[in-house]
């Protein structure tokens, strides 16, 4: 049985150029199916959000500084754009500034600094070592060395130079400036001596006595001790400072000899001079 397409079906024709002309005509630019464009006229519009501009606000020594500024751009925002780029510039340059000032006052060790790599790096100066005098009227080192320190202890005492000849000569006459142990008194010889005597039980620089109560022989054979001891006692003199080297040093020694000391005062001027 023949069908009838005829009832069913109508040959429909559309044109060829239907769809293009549909794209081409202005007037279908706007329809159910596309929105109207409603951006305005006159102002350049980008696929992206805007463009992206770079500016170098400074350069330093070592560091840059960029800025970057997300815009849109246009014939009437240029002008505008230009200013706030440049005041951007300007306030970035001088922050660059003050922080390579800041860098550079921090970097500089201060003086006496023992943390900077200039300090570390010199070398270490050892102490000098004391200058031992030089030996004056006929004196041997040893000796010198011996009526140096008889005269430190006395300027350490606050003394007057009187005080510091009367102190020399007494040593002269009773030791000739050596620290002397005794040969009966086995305990003397352990310390540091430069020979020994016999008298009774003398020791030291000023011969002085354990037995007489001016110290132990520990003591007596330390010349500095032996020298302030004496010095004390020759304080205790009344009107010492009037009195002749010779009475001076009598009153403290005791001596079985009371003028043997005179004939040392010139000597013993002579070397306390060159020790003050």
């Amino acid at each position: 049985m023949p069908h009838d397409d005829s009832a069913q079906q109508k040959p429909t024709h559309t044109p060829p150029d239907s769809r293009s002309a549909e794209a081409a005509s202005p007037e279908r630019r706007v329809g159910r199916h596309r929105a109207e464009d409603r951006r305005p006229r006159g102002r350049t519009w980008h696929a992206s959000t805007g463009v992206r501009v770079a500016l170098a606000a400074g350069v330093t020594c070592c560091l840059g500084v960029g800025v970057v500024v997300g815009t849109q751009t246009g014939s009437g925002d240029e002008e505008p754009l230009r200013e706030s780029l440049a005041d951007r510039a300007v306030s970035a340059a001088e922050a660059d500034r003050r922080a390579s000032r800041t860098y550079q006052r921090d970097s500089v060790p201060s003086p006496g600094s023992s943390t900077s790599a200039s300090a570390s790096a010199q070398p270490t100066v050892p102490p000098r070592r004391p200058v031992r005098p030089k030996p004056v009227a006929g004196l041997t080192q040893r000796q010198m060395d011996n009526a140096k320190t008889i005269v430190d202890i006395g300027v350490g005492l606050r003394l007057p130079r009187r005080a510091l000849v009367v102190a020399v000569a007494t040593a002269m006459q009773e030791s000739d400036l050596h620290n002397l142990a005794n040969d009966r008194i086995a305990e003397s010889s352990r310390y540091p001596h430069q020979g020994s005597g016999t008298d009774h039980d003398s020791l030291g620089l000023f011969q002085q006595r354990p037995s007489s109560g001016w110290g132990s022989v520990r003591e007596l054979m330390q010349p500095a001790y032996a020298a302030r001891v004496f010095y004390r006692a020759l304080r205790e003199v009344p009107g010492w400072q009037e009195l002749s080297v010779t009475a001076a040093a009598q009153a403290v020694q005791r001596s079985a000899y009371p003028g043997a000391y005179a004939k040392h005062e010139r000597r013993a001027t002579t070397v306390v001079d060159a020790l003050t």
